[in-house]
């Protein structure tokens, strides 16, 4: 069996949770969330993923896919990893509720045009 691990591969995991991440918190409000150490600890560690994965896309694929901010993506993992203890979780509950489902729309209409 071959696993190739290309763009396409990267670019379908990322799509993948990102899907994960709006499923669990469609029906999801902030104090629901500051409550939920297992649903924080789950949408930080795909926020995570989503981030590791964007970085190993080649710089062809981000150069042609130009109008999704990689550098923000890149930026959230960097606050996440290294100020775990001191995360804002309003603003970790922001993206999850608005950025992640304006970054699936964006990537997915990049990818299919």
């Amino acid at each position: 069996m071959d696993n190739i691990k290309n763009d396409s591969y990267f670019a379908i995991k990322i799509l993948e949770d990102l899907k994960f991440i709006m499923t669990h918190m469609s029906n999801v409000d902030s104090e629901e969330f500051s409550k939920d150490e297992v649903l924080q600890d789950s949408m930080m560690f795909r926020l995570i993923q989503i981030s590791e994965n964007s970085k190993k896309l080649s710089d062809d694929f981000k150069l042609e896919h130009a109008a999704i901010p990689w550098t923000a993506v890149y930026g959230l993992r960097n606050r996440i990893v290294h100020d775990y203890g001191s995360v804002d979780l309003g603003i970790v509950f922001d993206t999850l509720k608005v950025s992640i489902p304006e970054l699936q729309e964006l990537l997915s209409r990049e990818i299919n045009a």
